[in-house]
């Protein structure tokens, strides 16, 4: 199964397409606002309001042969660690041995932006053809090595 947490998701189309070539349930988990797919694979499921309501309904269910596609990096945390692979939209793939390290990162840079209230330093780099490429040759390689297991 491929689990996608699908608020301001830029690579849903290419899940779709991965999802279709390998017969492979994609649930679609967000709180509204996408648009249904017509594939028949394609759960949409839509979440209460609130904060993080979609990631903790895709970490109560995710387990070991499933992929979530997030760039949430707690979420990705708990998938890896209930035996699931993690992958951001850029294709970059989260790992047991890296998540420790993003987490960390992640909170640095939570405190490097509350102490700058003016937020000078620009923002995460413009999602482009590269980063979708490298997404669809990523997901591709998970979820063969998914399917293999």
């Amino acid at each position: 199964m491929i689990y996608v947490d699908a608020d301001a998701c830029p690579v849903k189309a290419e899940v779709v397409r991965v999802a279709g070539r390998y017969g492979v349930a994609v649930a679609m988990v967000s709180n509204g606002g996408i648009r249904p797919s017509r594939e028949p694979f394609v759960e949409t499921v839509v979440v209460p309001e609130g904060a993080d309501a979609a990631d903790r309904w895709i970490a109560e269910r995710i387990g070991p042969g499933d992929v979530c596609v997030t760039g949430d990096v707690p979420l990705a945390a708990r998938c890896i660690e209930a035996g699931a692979v993690a992958v951001r939209h850029n294709g970059d793939a989260f790992t047991a041995q890296s998540i420790g390290t993003q987490l960390a990162m992640r909170d640095l840079m939570a405190d490097i932006r509350a102490a700058n209230p003016l937020a000078a330093g620009g923002g995460a780099k413009p999602f482009g053809p590269r980063d979708r490429s490298r997404f669809l040759q990523t997901l591709d390689r998970m979820v063969r090595a998914a399917a293999r297991d």
